[in-house]
């Protein structure tokens, strides 16, 4: 039976998936045959390497196995949708990937540090450096504190503006404005320190 619409066959598939019962698994398969190949572009775009853009397209899929339920015609077309987690997936994966080689790196500085000797900071570096901290911590410090909270998990924990703003339980909209004006006000800040 020929469907309706051209996104229909998808339709019904997730909504089959929705289910979670003894079809859906099949249901995920049809799925998954019908979209992968464009999917996985998506993944390939926005990661750039081929074996992690298969990582992220099982991840989404598994995503999209977990929340078919949630799916709503009239807010976006399957693929469009299914297109949103795939890159979702996809930069989370490339922030887990950041985070782990950065604490990998600071590994390996700790170690260098321990092991070679005359590698140290100089006393002018660490004057200079511990100067500039002193002038960043009295800058954030004039930040309004929510203001200075959204800043600070922002780069100091890497997190996104989406998740921010589920975080905190603040609008995004919200979340951006504080950064970018925190942002500002502390260039302005630490300009005068200089």
């Amino acid at each position: 039976m020929p469907a309706e619409h051209p996104d229909q066959t998808l339709i019904d598939l997730m909504q089959r998936i929705s289910t979670h019962d003894n079809d859906a698994a099949a249901a995920l398969r049809e799925l998954y045959d019908a979209t992968s190949s464009r999917l996985y572009g998506v993944a390939l775009r926005v990661t750039g390497n081929r074996n992690w853009a298969e990582d992220v397209l099982q991840e989404a899929f598994l995503n999209i196995w977990r929340i078919a339920g949630d799916y709503r015609v009239s807010l976006s077309p399957p693929m469009a949708w299914m297109g949103v987690i795939v890159r979702s997936r996809a930069l989370d994966f490339l922030r887990r990937r950041t985070s782990e080689r950065a604490d990998q790196g600071v590994e390996l500085d700790d170690y260098i540090q321990d092991t070679v000797a005359g590698d140290g900071t100089n006393p002018a570096e660490a004057a200079e450096l511990s100067e500039q901290a002193f002038a960043l911590r009295q800058c954030l410090s004039r930040l309004e504190a929510k203001q200075r909270e959204v800043v600070s998990l922002a780069y100091m924990r890497d997190l996104s503006h989406g998740e921010l703003s589920t975080q905190l339980k603040l609008p995004l909209g919200t979340v951006k404005t504080w950064i970018r004006r925190g942002l500002e006000q502390l260039r302005q800040c630490m300009a005068r320190h200089a």
